[in-house]
């Protein structure tokens, strides 16, 4: 979804903050039809929204994904915010699971300490403000736990997961992505949207995560993060030892998404994260579940209108091993 810089009036005081656009399709509805209509027509992915904020938008057939791709939003936003655009790559990325958590609200110091979605505090937007980064650690913590759970209950590889985020949620990712504790969760890929390294005093390199690809997007016309602020990001990464990162330009683009930058996403996801059924993750058969993990299964697949009535376990045992066989 597009990002719009607003200036919020505070009293006497202009404060800037991020905002979700009123329609993510003022800025893609030339370019792009209803992701939302296409993903419930075409049905290949389901999407569900759990309690803590979290939106997950998963393959209707989950033992055919093989991906994962977490995807961080910016300050003030939830991962409402980028639902849509997470809903149009899926469409593409049959095979891939995607995973929106949502920041927890607290205080930012930069907008006079309005609590708010953040993924940690912002004091100033120049490189001395952002040394610190006030709970940066218990953010990184919760996106690792996501890659850790998905790794512990599926089997899938960490070489088949990638992080991505958009301004802050950007940082966020960059600065996980290549802190990940092992070489052995070396990731498939970074993706940067319109960000920076946070906290570069406290950022050291993993050894062993040097090749991890990253691509960075930023518009030359940011006027928050602006573009010098990117393309030191990458002096910097690269000068601890990042081999593989490229930061990639939008002539006249501020603090947005547009689609030629989504576009340029699709690519590197698909170029990352191909289909491959040979890690698809490792699932229980219809036959192995208890009837509490059967009418769950049942639900993520979409398929609870055709469970209406069925009371035996051997009726939803059927019900999902015929949609695992056929799709239908």
């Amino acid at each position: 979804m597009g990002r719009i810089f607003k200036l919020h009036r505070h009293r006497n005081s202009v404060i800037p903050y991020f905002t979700t656009a009123c329609c993510y399709f003022a800025v893609f509805s030339k370019n792009i039809r209803s992701t939302r209509s296409l993903t419930y027509s075409t049905m290949a992915h389901i999407t569900t929204r759990e309690s803590s904020g979290t939106i997950i938008i998963a393959p209707r057939d989950e033992s055919k994904q093989s991906a994962l791709v977490v995807i961080c939003h910016g300050l003030g936003d939830t991962a409402e915010g980028f639902v849509d655009v997470a809903e149009h790559l899926s469409q593409q990325l049959p095979h891939v699971k995607f995973v929106l958590p949502t920041a927890p609200t607290q205080p930012v110091t930069m907008n006079m300490g309005m609590p708010m979605p953040s993924w940690y505090d912002i004091v100033g937007l120049d490189e001395r403000s952002n040394e610190k980064c006030a709970g940066i650690d218990k953010s990184i913590a919760v996106v690792k736990n996501i890659l850790k759970t998905e790794h512990e209950t599926t089997a899938l590889p960490y070489s088949r997961m990638l992080l991505g985020g958009f301004s802050q949620g950007g940082a966020l990712t960059l600065f996980t992505g290549l802190t990940l504790p092992s070489a052995e969760q070396k990731l498939a890929g970074i993706v940067v949207m319109s960000g920076y390294l946070p906290g570069a005093q406290q950022f050291e390199l993993t050894s062993g995560l040097e090749t991890t690809p990253i691509l960075h997007c930023h518009g030359t016309d940011d006027p928050l993060v602006q573009f010098p602020m990117a393309e030191k990001s990458k002096e910097y990464v690269t000068a601890k030892g990042a081999t593989d990162y490229t930061l990639k330009s939008y002539a006249g683009m501020q603090h947005t998404v547009l689609p030629k930058e989504i576009a340029d996403v699709l690519e590197f996801l698909q170029n990352k994260l191909p289909p491959d059924s040979s890690v698809c993750v490792k699932v229980k058969a219809p036959e192995e579940m208890s009837v509490k993990e059967l009418k769950a299964a049942i639900r993520r697949a979409g398929l609870g209108s055709k469970a209406i009535g069925l009371m035996e376990k051997g009726e939803f045992v059927k019900l999902l091993k015929d949609f695992r066989d056929t799709g239908k």
